[in-house]
């Protein structure tokens, strides 16, 4: 999974030969999982169909202010698709296009856009040899860096006049991944390294039984794929579940039992900056486990078990520059047991889970915590898709990592 999947970005199309090479780029942003709305400016239209870059993209794409629909006027409202986009791009970008945009001219749709627009801006020139290396479109490059564009360098090659230079249009694959490392560089975890448990661990009774629990891992995954997404690089120590993940920040040690996911904590816990143990760990395994199947008999059968290691506990007495988060499932009395926890374990923070919660807990796609912060201040979080619970975990370890 790319760092653009889910990214709504805004392609604006400016007059240029090099248009033909946008069917391309939006293929691969869509590819990429991003959404992609398109504006071109009137003219760009003589080089490619917004028929094509509509079926590619799977929306309608604009050019002017209003259209008519049925004879009825429609107004596109550019300060709406500036407030949309998480990113803007204006490829190619003619010359003209790039003065326009240092001197504030607002012609047509892509200009107002890109004047309203909240969200960073990449431009990728396009133009003939000679007019890339203009002295006033220089100037306009540098102006527009200095206010924040991200240019994204043209490249050498033959031109539509027949020379050979600097001018061509990036190729769409080298945009796509310009774009993507910007993305990453620029992430408020870039160079962060997280270790994530999750999932349930089985403990084994013998080759064919073991003791466990309902935990499906889902949680956990979610806190890896936000995690990555905002830059950081996960290892996710996971139980047995039938999750994937696709996101290349993501490294994944399978485990299977609670003694196997202490050993990979102790690999990786001391390079890690945040550590989240979201993990259902059985508290409990069989003194020892049977090597061949226990057959059935008449007779009860009884079983002798013995502690598990606590990783939580293990990862709050060795931590030093990490940002420690536990996760506490509570079927009675919850916030007097969770707070409890919180200072036994040395947590930075500790999310609690209620079974008396409708929604919450094991085996469902939402979720309702309570986060615990170091003071023992509690916020409660309404009921949510696990992936917001996520995402608003992620949030708080952003906001209180250097506290």
């Amino acid at each position: 999974m790319s760092i653009l999947s889910g990214k709504k970005v805004l392609l604006g199309i400016s007059a240029g030969i090099a248009a033909y090479k946008t069917a391309s780029l939006v293929r691969l942003l869509v590819k990429q999982g991003a959404e992609v709305k398109v504006i071109m400016t009137p003219s760009s239209k003589q080089f490619i169909t917004p028929l094509t870059l509509s079926t590619l993209s799977k929306n309608h794409v604009l050019s002017e202010f209003t259209e008519t629909h049925d004879d009825n006027p429609v107004w596109n409202n550019h300060v709406d698709l500036g407030l949309w986009a998480d990113l803007f791009l204006i490829a190619p970008a003619s010359a003209n296009t790039i003065a326009k945009m240092t001197s504030g001219q607002c012609d047509n749709l892509l200009l107002a856009t890109y004047l309203s627009a909240k969200c960073p801006t990449y431009i990728a020139p396009a133009m003939d040899l000679d007019m890339y290396q203009h002295h006033s479109t220089l100037e306009n490059l540098e102006k527009l860096c200095d206010i924040g564009v991200a240019i994204i360098p043209a490249e050498e090659g033959e031109l539509a006049s027949g020379l050979v230079g600097y001018g061509r249009m990036a190729e769409p694959e080298h945009i796509v991944s310009y774009l993507s490392d910007h993305l990453l560089h620029s992430a408020p975890w870039y160079q962060k390294k997280v270790v994530i448990t999750a999932g349930p661990t089985h403990e084994p009774i013998d080759p064919v039984r073991f003791i466990g629990n309902h935990s499906t891992g889902t949680m956990g995954y979610h806190l890896a794929d936000v995690a990555a997404k905002l830059g950081a690089a996960v290892t996710l120590i996971s139980g047995p579940t039938s999750l994937k993940v696709n996101h290349p920040n993501i490294v994944i040690q399978n485990i299977m039992t609670a003694e196997e996911m202490l050993t990979q904590m102790k690999l990786c816990f001391k390079e890690s900056d945040i550590t989240i143990c979201a993990a259902a760990v059985s508290d409990y395994k069989p003194e020892s486990m049977s090597h061949v199947k226990l057959k059935k008999s008449d007779a009860n059968l009884e079983l002798i078990l013995v502690k598990n290691p606590d990783i939580l506990s293990w990862c709050g007495e060795n931590k030093k520059k990490q940002f420690l988060v536990g996760f506490a499932l509570e079927t009675h009395n919850a916030l007097t047991y969770a707070k409890a926890k919180m200072q036994n374990k040395n947590c930075d923070l500790l999310v609690l889970n209620s079974l008396s919660d409708a929604g919450a807990g094991f085996g469902t796609t939402t979720n309702q915590v309570t986060l615990i912060d170091k003071q023992l201040n509690t916020i409660p979080l309404e009921l949510k898709n696990k992936r917001l619970v996520a995402e608003d975990i992620c949030e708080f370890i952003l906001n209180h990592y250097n506290d």
